[in-house]
């Protein structure tokens, strides 16, 4: 497997081992992807931070999803169902777009338990 610097300068990397178009028609986890794939290489050894999911608090409008820049926010079934902490960088996107209150999403230390971490959460501020 080469490391990001050994390519050669606007090379395009086909992270499917399979047909593309075909591969769309499936869930991520079940696609076959290269092994110079963001998708097979973890990249989580340098997080600091991690985002956490309440599912208390979660409205499920995908905002998270959709600006996530690393696809790590995971859903199911029309409903958040996690993060793929094996992609996720930590940049904290998720949380910054997140919009309920208290929001559904915060970043906790790295080392942070997640049922401590939801024990840590904020409550509902009172409407003013």
């Amino acid at each position: 497997m080469k490391g990001w610097n050994e390519f050669e300068i606007g090379s395009v990397l086909f992270p499917l081992n399979e047909d593309g178009i075909g591969a769309q028609e499936k869930m991520p986890q079940d696609r076959s992807y290269t092994e110079n794939s963001s998708r097979s290489a973890s990249v989580a050894h340098w997080r600091v931070q991690k985002p956490i999911h309440n599912h208390d608090h979660c409205i499920n409008c995908f905002f998270c999803w959709v600006y996530c820049p690393d696809a790590s926010i995971l859903a199911k079934d029309d409903q958040m169902s996690g993060i793929d902490y094996m992609h996720c960088k930590g940049c904290g996107v998720c949380v910054a777009v997140c919009p309920t209150n208290p929001k559904s999403l915060l970043m906790f230390d790295e080392v942070e338990e997640e049922q401590d971490a939801l024990n840590k959460w904020p409550q509902k501020e009172a409407k003013k």
